[in-house]
């Protein structure tokens, strides 16, 4: 049995999950990627906030969205980034009728997601073992920076931080020995982001296992654990070797040519993966002696040779501009592409083809421009509701719809300063 409300029409795509509801009590980004991506595919998202304040998103600007007239709005891009298809609900936590109502939710829920502090949450009643006994069935996630276990459990953990602990920076930037050299952080939240990803991926799976065993479970994910699950090869080759690999900017430690040249006009990205595609770039780069040079006819000894074969390449694409050296090699199969600004992106033929960026309108901002989830479901698309929502703009409506509340007992609620 599932909880949502959503009128099902006849003949009209549903979305794959669809009749699940997901209580979201986290903020930031981590959390609220994880259920907008719910969200995205169907779920009754219910996004509790703080009365006057909301997520900490909401007043991270600039920049801030403009509305019909060109005049800042009070939107934050950032918030508006994850936090689409949830309808928001202001509660005061810290009050007991507060708390009441979060648990009536609770009980009318399928999933929970929260970012509190470890422990955080058990003075309100809102635990995993409080909400558990009081609905069995609800998949109960906690994200934290270091999970609930271990002795880094009470941190605090930011994105920032994880990168540079987790091993991330240690193989970002340039050499120490290059110029402008040392570690350099990803330039978006990576690791609240796959965070978000692989939490709505065990929300799944819970929900799954529900299926079968009729009960919920606890969710303990980890920012650390997602960043060093996800140095993948890198973990990998140390793991193999016993040495740690090191920052070497674009170039890539098992393949050789894989990285960005300079053209005529600015920087292209050469991706290179096997022998054939050497031959091939040669050859259309005038110099095919270089692909039966020993040094470099195999990927093994061009990685063991790189420090000769990069200076020679890096003269040789100067040669031509990015635009031709991309459409030139393209024709012969060999990976290649631009450095391509936001601009540039969002103009891209492909980009628009698989209409990456979307149009909502927004009550605030008019019409706000977001990025498109990109899960394509033949039979379950995704679907677009709701725009991000302003504060508290769902509470009644929540409170009458989902709790049966009646129109004069919320509005005792909200005199009381509980909603």
């Amino acid at each position: 049995m599932t909880h949502s409300d959503t009128a099902i029409v006849a003949g009209t795509p549903v979305g794959a999950l669809s009749g699940i509801r997901v209580l979201d009590l986290s903020r930031v980004l981590a959390g609220p990627w994880a259920t907008q991506i719910l969200g995205d595919l169907g779920a009754d998202v219910i996004k509790i906030e703080r009365p006057g304040q909301g997520d900490d998103t909401r007043g991270w600007g600039p920049p801030w969205m403009p509305d019909e007239s060109g005049q800042a709005s009070r939107v934050a891009a950032y918030y508006l980034c994850a936090n689409r298809n949830k309808r928001s609900v202001t509660v005061d936590m810290a009050a007991e009728k507060g708390q009441a109502l979060i648990r009536q939710l609770v009980s009318q829920s399928d999933v929970l997601v929260e970012n509190f502090k470890v422990g955080g949450l058990a003075r309100y009643g809102l635990d995993y073992a409080s909400v558990h006994a009081l609905n069995p069935r609800l998949v109960y996630c906690s994200i934290t920076g270091f999970g609930q276990t271990g002795p880094y459990a009470l941190r605090a953990g930011y994105d920032f931080l994880i990168q540079g602990l987790g091993g991330l920076m240690s193989v970002t930037g340039q050499p120490d020995t290059q110029p402008g050299g040392g570690p350099v952080k990803v330039g978006v939240a990576l690791t609240d982001i796959l965070t978000g990803l692989y939490a709505a991926n065990a929300i799944q799976a819970a929900l799954a296992a529900r299926a079968t065993t009729g009960q919920g479970q606890h969710i303990d994910m980890a920012l650390l654990d997602v960043q060093v699950a996800c140095l993948a090869n890198q973990a990998m080759n140390y793991l193999a070797t016993g040495v740690s690999p090191g920052r070497m900017g674009n170039a890539h430690p098992s393949i050789v040519p894989y990285q960005d040249f300079p053209t005529a006009d600015g920087y292209m990205i050469l991706a290179i993966g096997n022998d054939g595609q050497f031959v091939r770039f040669c050859e259309e780069a005038g110099q095919p002696d270089l692909a039966s040079d020993q040094r470099f006819a195999t990927n093994r000894a061009r990685v063991e040779h790189r420090d000769e074969l990069i200076p020679i390449l890096r003269h040789i694409t100067t040669a031509r501009t990015t635009a031709q050296w991309v459409q030139a090699l393209e024709s012969r199969a060999v990976p290649c592409g631009p450095i391509n600004a936001m601009a540039q992106v969002f103009e891209d033929p492909q980009v628009k083809a698989r209409a990456l960026k979307i149009d909502m309108a927004h009550p605030e901002a008019g019409s706000v421009p977001l990025v498109a989830s990109p899960i394509r479901l033949s039979d379950t698309p995704v679907d677009y509701r709701l725009p991000p929502p302003g504060l508290g703009a769902h509470t009644a409506e929540v409170l009458s719809q989902v709790l049966g509340l009646e129109t004069s007992e919320i509005d005792h609620l909200r005199a009381d300063g509980v909603i």
